[in-house]
Protein backbone atom coordinates (compact mmCIF):
# COMPACT_ATOMS: atom_id res chain seq x y z
CA UNK A 1 0.00 0.00 0.00
CA UNK A 2 3.20 2.24 0.04
CA UNK A 3 3.41 4.33 -2.46
CA UNK A 4 2.98 8.54 -4.31
CA UNK A 5 -0.59 10.35 -4.23
CA UNK A 6 -0.61 13.54 -7.21
CA UNK A 7 -3.80 14.17 -5.18
CA UNK A 8 -2.27 14.63 -1.90
CA UNK A 9 0.32 17.19 -3.55
CA UNK A 10 -2.15 19.32 -5.24
CA UNK A 11 -4.69 19.59 -2.16
CA UNK A 12 -2.18 20.50 -0.06
CA UNK A 13 -0.25 23.13 -2.34
CA UNK A 14 -3.84 25.13 -2.14
CA UNK A 15 -4.29 24.25 1.13
CA UNK A 16 -1.15 26.16 1.88
CA UNK A 17 -1.99 29.02 -0.57
CA UNK A 18 -5.42 29.69 1.14
CA UNK A 19 -3.98 29.53 4.64
CA UNK A 20 -1.23 31.97 3.64
CA UNK A 21 -4.46 34.71 1.97
CA UNK A 22 -6.11 34.07 5.21
CA UNK A 23 -9.29 32.49 3.62
CA UNK A 24 -9.20 29.32 5.10
CA UNK A 25 -11.39 30.29 8.82
CA UNK A 26 -14.17 32.18 6.56
CA UNK A 27 -14.87 29.59 3.84
CA UNK A 28 -14.73 26.97 6.93
CA UNK A 29 -17.31 29.32 9.17
CA UNK A 30 -19.66 29.21 5.86
CA UNK A 31 -19.74 25.45 5.47
CA UNK A 32 -20.17 24.94 9.16
CA UNK A 33 -23.02 27.80 9.05
CA UNK A 34 -24.75 25.72 6.21
CA UNK A 35 -24.65 22.50 8.17
CA UNK A 36 -26.00 24.36 11.71
CA UNK A 37 -28.90 25.49 9.36
CA UNK A 38 -28.97 21.81 7.61
CA UNK A 39 -29.10 19.56 10.37
CA UNK A 40 -28.76 21.07 13.92
CA UNK A 41 -25.67 22.31 15.91
CA UNK A 42 -24.93 19.28 17.68
CA UNK A 43 -22.17 17.21 15.60
CA UNK A 44 -22.83 14.00 17.32
CA UNK A 45 -26.33 14.02 15.35
CA UNK A 46 -25.36 15.96 12.72
CA UNK A 47 -23.10 14.16 10.54
CA UNK A 48 -22.07 16.65 7.90
CA UNK A 49 -21.46 19.35 10.65
CA UNK A 50 -19.09 16.64 11.87
CA UNK A 51 -17.48 15.97 8.84
CA UNK A 52 -16.88 19.92 8.91
CA UNK A 53 -15.83 19.89 12.82
CA UNK A 54 -13.16 16.94 11.32
CA UNK A 55 -12.09 19.00 8.28
CA UNK A 56 -11.51 22.18 10.39
CA UNK A 57 -10.15 20.85 13.11
CA UNK A 58 -7.17 18.87 10.26
CA UNK A 59 -6.80 22.84 9.33
CA UNK A 60 -5.87 24.59 12.75
CA UNK A 61 -8.75 26.57 13.34
CA UNK A 62 -8.84 26.32 16.72
CA UNK A 63 -11.54 24.91 18.75
CA UNK A 64 -12.96 27.93 20.46
CA UNK A 65 -13.54 29.54 17.12
CA UNK A 66 -15.56 26.39 15.83
CA UNK A 67 -17.68 26.32 18.76
CA UNK A 68 -18.26 30.66 18.32
CA UNK A 69 -18.91 29.51 14.54
CA UNK A 70 -21.60 26.91 15.49
CA UNK A 71 -23.09 28.99 18.31
CA UNK A 72 -23.34 32.01 15.73
CA UNK A 73 -24.97 29.81 13.17
CA UNK A 74 -27.51 28.74 15.59
CA UNK A 75 -28.19 31.61 17.28
CA UNK A 76 -29.08 33.35 13.70
CA UNK A 77 -30.78 30.59 11.48
CA UNK A 78 -32.15 33.82 9.60
CA UNK A 79 -29.21 34.93 8.48
CA UNK A 80 -27.48 31.99 6.98
CA UNK A 81 -28.30 32.56 3.36
CA UNK A 82 -25.89 31.01 1.38
CA UNK A 83 -26.45 28.59 -1.72
CA UNK A 84 -24.34 25.63 -2.58
CA UNK A 85 -23.49 25.52 -6.40
CA UNK A 86 -21.33 23.26 -8.36
CA UNK A 87 -19.41 24.54 -12.01
CA UNK A 88 -18.26 21.89 -14.28
CA UNK A 89 -15.69 22.62 -16.65
CA UNK A 90 -12.48 22.28 -18.48
CA UNK A 91 -9.20 23.74 -18.34
CA UNK A 92 -6.25 24.05 -21.23
CA UNK A 93 -5.96 20.84 -22.86
CA UNK A 94 -9.37 19.44 -21.40
CA UNK A 95 -8.28 19.15 -18.03
CA UNK A 96 -11.57 18.32 -16.18
CA UNK A 97 -12.44 21.27 -13.17
CA UNK A 98 -14.76 21.30 -11.12
CA UNK A 99 -15.82 24.81 -8.85
CA UNK A 100 -17.87 24.41 -5.49
CA UNK A 101 -19.21 28.02 -4.21
CA UNK A 102 -21.07 28.55 -1.52
CA UNK A 103 -22.90 32.07 -2.11
CA UNK A 104 -25.78 34.48 -1.35
CA UNK A 105 -25.31 36.06 -4.88
CA UNK A 106 -25.85 33.50 -7.58
CA UNK A 107 -25.47 35.90 -10.21
CA UNK A 108 -22.31 37.32 -8.77
CA UNK A 109 -20.80 33.69 -8.43
CA UNK A 110 -21.52 32.63 -11.51
CA UNK A 111 -20.35 35.50 -13.82
CA UNK A 112 -16.78 35.54 -11.46
CA UNK A 113 -16.32 31.80 -12.08
CA UNK A 114 -17.05 32.36 -15.81
CA UNK A 115 -14.26 34.31 -16.25
CA UNK A 116 -11.87 32.36 -14.38
CA UNK A 117 -12.87 29.97 -16.44
CA UNK A 118 -12.07 32.26 -19.88
CA UNK A 119 -9.29 33.76 -18.39
CA UNK A 120 -7.63 30.61 -17.98
CA UNK A 121 -7.97 29.51 -21.44
CA UNK A 122 -11.29 27.20 -20.85
CA UNK A 123 -15.02 27.11 -20.79
CA UNK A 124 -17.92 26.58 -18.20
CA UNK A 125 -19.46 23.12 -19.25
CA UNK A 126 -23.38 21.47 -18.74
CA UNK A 127 -23.86 20.21 -15.68
CA UNK A 128 -22.14 16.51 -15.22
CA UNK A 129 -19.86 17.19 -17.57
CA UNK A 130 -16.48 16.01 -15.86
CA UNK A 131 -18.18 15.30 -12.29
CA UNK A 132 -18.07 11.14 -13.52
CA UNK A 133 -14.26 11.43 -14.02
CA UNK A 134 -13.91 12.16 -9.77
CA UNK A 135 -14.76 9.63 -7.31
CA UNK A 136 -16.66 11.28 -3.90
CA UNK A 137 -14.37 10.16 -1.03
CA UNK A 138 -12.78 10.96 2.52
CA UNK A 139 -9.28 11.72 2.25
CA UNK A 140 -7.56 11.93 6.04
CA UNK A 141 -3.44 12.69 5.78
CA UNK A 142 -2.26 11.36 9.14
CA UNK A 143 1.28 12.11 10.59
CA UNK A 144 4.13 9.47 10.05
CA UNK A 145 5.85 10.07 13.43
CA UNK A 146 2.95 9.30 15.42
CA UNK A 147 4.12 6.63 17.64
CA UNK A 148 2.90 3.80 15.75
CA UNK A 149 4.42 2.35 12.32
CA UNK A 150 2.70 1.56 8.80
CA UNK A 151 1.75 -2.15 9.85
CA UNK A 152 -0.05 -0.51 13.50
CA UNK A 153 -1.65 2.31 11.25
CA UNK A 154 -2.87 0.14 9.04
CA UNK A 155 -4.87 -2.06 11.04
CA UNK A 156 -6.64 0.42 12.96
CA UNK A 157 -7.75 2.14 9.69
CA UNK A 158 -8.84 -0.96 7.59
CA UNK A 159 -10.82 -2.06 10.62
CA UNK A 160 -12.31 0.99 10.99
CA UNK A 161 -13.22 0.77 7.81
CA UNK A 162 -10.59 2.33 5.12
CA UNK A 163 -10.00 1.35 1.67
CA UNK A 164 -6.92 1.95 1.45
CA UNK A 165 -3.49 3.38 2.96
CA UNK A 166 -1.00 4.69 1.06
CA UNK A 167 2.57 6.20 2.96
CA UNK A 168 3.98 9.17 1.08
CA UNK A 169 7.47 11.76 2.12
CA UNK A 170 4.11 13.48 3.69
CA UNK A 171 2.55 10.75 6.05
CA UNK A 172 0.34 8.07 5.75
CA UNK A 173 -2.62 8.89 3.32
CA UNK A 174 -5.74 7.18 3.59
CA UNK A 175 -9.02 6.99 1.67
CA UNK A 176 -12.39 5.50 2.46
CA UNK A 177 -15.63 5.65 1.35
CA UNK A 178 -18.01 8.74 2.71
CA UNK A 179 -19.64 7.25 5.09
CA UNK A 180 -17.02 5.35 6.66
CA UNK A 181 -14.84 8.75 7.33
CA UNK A 182 -16.06 9.61 10.34
CA UNK A 183 -15.67 6.46 11.59
CA UNK A 184 -11.72 6.20 10.59
CA UNK A 185 -11.38 9.70 12.00
CA UNK A 186 -13.01 8.38 15.27
CA UNK A 187 -10.74 5.60 15.33
CA UNK A 188 -7.20 7.89 14.61
CA UNK A 189 -8.63 10.19 17.39
CA UNK A 190 -9.20 6.98 19.28
CA UNK A 191 -5.39 6.26 19.64
CA UNK A 192 -3.67 10.12 19.62
CA UNK A 193 -2.92 9.80 16.10
CA UNK A 194 -2.77 13.53 14.38
CA UNK A 195 -4.57 14.24 11.33
CA UNK A 196 -2.96 16.88 8.95
CA UNK A 197 -5.55 16.77 6.66
CA UNK A 198 -9.39 15.41 6.64
CA UNK A 199 -12.10 15.81 4.60
CA UNK A 200 -14.98 14.75 2.21
CA UNK A 201 -13.25 15.75 -1.24
CA UNK A 202 -13.35 14.58 -4.59
CA UNK A 203 -10.42 12.37 -6.35
CA UNK A 204 -9.51 12.24 -10.01
CA UNK A 205 -9.93 8.73 -11.81
CA UNK A 206 -7.10 9.99 -13.97
CA UNK A 207 -4.95 12.90 -14.14
CA UNK A 208 -3.79 14.98 -17.54
CA UNK A 209 -1.08 16.30 -18.07
CA UNK A 210 0.15 20.03 -19.55
CA UNK A 211 3.40 20.67 -21.45
CA UNK A 212 2.95 23.46 -23.52
CA UNK A 213 4.33 26.51 -21.25
CA UNK A 214 0.46 28.78 -22.65
CA UNK A 215 -1.22 25.67 -21.06
CA UNK A 216 0.66 25.74 -18.23
CA UNK A 217 0.60 29.24 -17.06
CA UNK A 218 -3.40 29.35 -18.17
CA UNK A 219 -4.19 26.83 -16.21
CA UNK A 220 -1.94 28.40 -13.13
CA UNK A 221 -3.83 31.70 -14.30
CA UNK A 222 -7.45 29.74 -14.24
CA UNK A 223 -6.78 28.65 -10.30
CA UNK A 224 -5.45 31.44 -8.75
CA UNK A 225 -8.35 33.27 -10.21
CA UNK A 226 -11.06 30.76 -8.46
CA UNK A 227 -8.89 30.67 -5.24
CA UNK A 228 -9.18 34.61 -5.14
CA UNK A 229 -13.20 34.08 -4.96
CA UNK A 230 -14.79 34.47 -1.65
CA UNK A 231 -17.76 32.22 -2.96
CA UNK A 232 -14.98 29.67 -3.76
CA UNK A 233 -15.06 26.78 -1.31
CA UNK A 234 -13.27 24.32 -3.27
CA UNK A 235 -11.77 23.45 -6.49
CA UNK A 236 -10.81 19.71 -7.86
CA UNK A 237 -9.00 19.26 -11.20
CA UNK A 238 -7.52 16.23 -12.68
CA UNK A 239 -4.02 18.56 -14.11
CA UNK A 240 -1.14 16.58 -13.03
CA UNK A 241 1.22 19.04 -11.58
Amino acid sequence: MSGHSKFSNIKHRKEKNDAAKGRVFTRLGREIAVAVKAGGSDPATNNRLKDIVLKAKSSNMPNDTIDRSIKKAAGDLSAVNYENITYEGYGPSGVAVIVEVLTDNRNRAAANVRNAFTKGGGNMGQSGCVSFMFDEKGFIMAETDCGANEDEITEIVIEAGAEDIVVSADGYEITTSPEDFSAVCDALASKKIIMISAEITKIPQNYTELTSPDDLKKMQKMLDLLDDEDDVQNVYHNWDE
